[in-house]
């Protein structure tokens, strides 16, 4: 029995040893993402873009309106294959604009990811800096409005990130 004690002593007491000096720094990487002229840079480039592709889609839509009030303005007269020919036709271009829709989507996307990539590289890089300086066990993710409760040994890093990023 007390050899029993002594083995589970001599596994618990390591783990109480390592508990004392484990140390969990957050980071709020959304307010530092914010923070930085990266990513105004970043969603300019984007806002430009997007913009473009919404003048194209507005044009597509006029188009389509066009063709539209075309075919719902034939009158009974029209003859059968031409009435199809211009419904044929709307569908087709309807179909355009939705691959267009998509494409500019997925464009936008893959763009926004390319260019928050390198700046969260960044972030990441200040954030092990730091960690490493403090002598963390373990950085995570911060969200303010997520934590019910924080006592020590957690420290908020978020200022020393943005400081090592030359960012306020």
């Amino acid at each position: 029995m007390f050899k029993k004690i002594l083995l589970m002593a001599a596994m618990v007491l390591p783990m109480l040893a390592s508990a004392q000096t484990f140390k969990l720094g957050l980071a709020d990487v959304d307010a530092i993402l914010a923070a930085m002229p990266e990513t105004a840079e970043a969603n300019n480039k984007l806002q430009e873009v997007s913009g473009k592709y919404d003048e194209e889609n507005r044009k597509l839509l006029e188009e389509m309106k066009r063709m539209y009030d075309e075919l719902a303005n034939l009158d009974e007269s029209t003859p059968a294959g031409i009435r199809e020919r211009k419904t044929r036709d709307f569908n087709e271009y309807q179909q355009k604009i939705d691959q267009f829709q998509q494409s500019a989507t997925q464009d936008l996307q893959k763009l926004q990811n390319d260019l928050i990539q390198p700046i969260m590289q960044k972030i990441r890089t200040a954030i092990e800096a730091v960690g490493m300086e403090g002598g963390f066990s373990l950085v995570q993710t911060y969200t303010p409005q997520l934590v019910l409760y924080m006592a020590a040994p957690t420290v908020d890093i978020t200022n020393d990130v943005k400081a090592k990023l030359g960012i306020k």
